[in-house]
């Protein structure tokens, strides 16, 4: 291999690139300091050198060549970014609470943390890296048998899953957040099976069926009714819409489980079936209700005061 020059503030994202090529994850470079991959996207395509047969996408593009991860990172400080699916990879990405959603909505641990709960299932130990805003990635080898794609949500309120057509940042990058950080070394273990059959699970439409409230008030029922038919009209926006406005709604109707209105179990089964007819997942749907109520539940106050 040719001697390359290499500028020094690169090596250590170049001994990030090399230790994940090593690995057998093919890697790509990003933008210094970004998460978005280096190159141009296919609308500035020129159809020349590489692309010459049609746009390779960054997927596509992702090598273990040594020599190539060192004629690319030698002269620029890239982040790096490891493609998930050729990687034979599946990373559980837990993102921390947005600074725009009310206090109390769960951010992608405590939701995993309640899956495992209902599920009676554990997470096994494995590579784990913090990500630069405070989340963590959970590296996991794909199941072989199955050609899994990332996913938004569908685990439960910010949990994504990269897999086939997207990529993780790697350690050793840096963004304005902070650095990605490996903190926990451990051999990556295969994806527990019943997250693989969850992420496959396609769960199918359920009917509304508000049975009476014969314990709660009649502004309770029509609020009932009211925010489940909110909730169903959303079923047209993406994952995070949707649970948002399940979100909200949810906190509306638990003021009236607070004052003692309506029962829990009642409010909290319509608002899941509401919330299932959108397409969200059931388990979703539960860790988003159960959050909301259990918030609204310790600050609401008094029905004279409201």
């Amino acid at each position: 291999m040719k001697p390359l020059t290499v500028d020094l503030s690169c090596l250590p994202l170049l001994a990030s690139a090399l230790s994940s090529a090593e690995r057998g994850w093919p890697v790509i470079p990003l933008h210094p300091r970004a998460k978005r991959p280096a190159g141009h996207p296919e609308r500035a395509c020129p159809g020349t050198g590489r692309c010459t047969g049609g746009h390779r996408k960054p997927e596509q593009r992702a090598t273990t060549d040594p020599e190539l991860i060192h004629a690319t990172w030698a002269m620029r400080p890239y982040n790096v970014g490891i493609a998930t699916g050729p990687a034979g990879l599946l990373v559980v990405d837990l993102d921390v609470r947005k600074p725009e959603e009310r206090e109390g909505a769960p951010d992608g641990a405590t939701s995993l943390a309640a899956l495992c709960e209902r599920t009676g299932q554990t997470i096994p130990t494995t590579y784990r890296v913090r990500t630069a805003r405070g989340g963590e990635h959970l590296y996991f080898t794909a199941p072989t048998e199955l050609r899994l794609k990332c996913s938004a949500g569908k685990l439960g309120p910010h949990i994504d899953t990269r897999a086939w057509g997207g990529y993780v940042v790697a350690p050793g990058s840096t963004t304005p957040d902070g650095a990605y950080e490996v903190t926990d070394d451990a051999p990556v273990v295969p994806l527990p099976g019943w997250l693989a059959a969850l992420l496959t699970e396609h769960p199918k439409p359920v009917a509304v069926d508000l049975a009476p409230v014969r314990d709660g008030t009649r502004a309770a029922q029509v609020a009932l009714e009211r925010e489940c038919a909110v909730i169903t009209a959303a079923a047209e926006g993406g994952p995070d819409g949707r649970n948002n406005t399940l979100h909200k709604s949810a906190c509306k109707v638990a003021r009236f489980v607070a004052w003692g209105h309506l029962p829990r179990h009642v409010a909290e089964q319509a608002i899941q079936a509401a919330g299932e007819t959108t397409g969200l997942p059931p388990a979703e749907c539960r860790t988003t209700i159960r959050s909301a109520m259990d918030w609204v539940l310790s600050h609401a106050t008094p029905r004279e005061a409201a």
